[in-house]
């Protein structure tokens, strides 16, 4: 069998079920605006430096959203002049981000839904020095050579990957020695990591969210980082901080008059288990040795 050529471009088309994408695409495409300030360039939680000064707005929720890709930058070192790879990239938010607070960088958004990434192509404009480009691709085969990258970032999708093992592998391959790689992620607590391995048939097993493995906690990544030989610099719990993400959708789903019940469900469920302590949400930072 032909070895796949990791430099190659891949453009074919990639079925994706992600029922919430479909959605934003489809409310982006009537021109909703209050949905394009909400999610039209970051689709992920929000991070409140202060959690009760939140507002049920879309404005504040945008911003949240904005500090929450910050935050995951300052976990993988970003800084000016530098190669960053940011794997999962969505509408190119956390690009934009980056292009717009840093200069002289080469930056790359990796995706494996082409739709995602004709957005990112659309709203993403490089300044201040910089090169940007958009690339379909699969974050657990990155078509990159070896060594390419100061930060590799995966901000808030590595529990749709389906090898977390494999990914860490393919980013510590694709990053220079001494690079960063930084990532947000839902970390269930020990009482209910054993729930969370149990196997649904496959038609319950995709919800509104995708299908999500959020089986890793705490010990897993220390011994991933250990078994991959990365250097763990970065582990924060940062559940207070998101937890008025649940506030802002909630309100968001009435004002849109969201019809999917699974959406709801799937959300209430997320914010008792996160306001409970039961899963919560962490920034972690790996190091490449020199």
């Amino acid at each position: 069998m032909k070895t796949p050529d990791p430099l190659k471009k891949q453009t074919h088309r990639v079925t994706v079920n992600l029922p919430y994408f479909d959605d934003l695409l489809a409310l982006l495409a009537q021109d909703n605006k209050v949905v394009a300030e909400s999610f039209g360039r970051h689709v992920h939680w929000g991070y409140w430096p202060k959690p009760t000064h939140a507002l049920p707005t879309s404005a504040d929720f945008a911003q949240a959203a904005e500090n929450l890709s910050e935050q995951v930058c300052l976990a993988g070192h970003v800084g000016n002049n530098l190669t960053v790879l940011d794997v999962g990239c969505g509408f190119g938010g956390t690009i934009a981000h980056i292009n717009e607070n840093h200069t002289g960088m080469t930056l790359t958004g990796l995706n494996i839904d082409e739709r995602q990434l004709h957005r990112a192509r659309a709203t993403v404009v490089a300044q201040n020095g910089n090169h940007i480009d958009f690339q379909q691709g699969n974050a657990c085969a990155l078509p990159f050579a070896d060594q390419s990258f100061d930060t590799v970032l995966a901000v808030e999708c590595i529990f749709h990957f389906p090898d977390r093992e494999q990914f860490f592998a393919e980013a510590y391959r694709v990053l220079k020695p001494g690079g960063y790689l930084a990532l947000s992620d839902f970390i269930p607590h020990a009482a209910i990591a054993p729930l969370t391995k149990i196997k649904l048939p496959e038609s319950l097993s995709i919800g509104f969210y995708g299908k999500c493995n959020v089986q890793y906690t705490t010990a897993h990544y220390r011994n991933l980082a250990k078994q991959m030989r990365f250097n763990l610099h970065t582990e924060r719990d940062i559940t207070d901080n998101t937890l008025p993400t649940y506030t802002y959708l909630n309100w968001l789903a009435r004002q849109q008059r969201v019809a999917r019940p699974i959406a709801r469900l799937e959300t209430a469920a997320l914010e008792c288990l996160s306001r409970l302590k039961l899963l919560n949400y962490y920034i972690y930072g790996f190091q490449k040795p020199f």
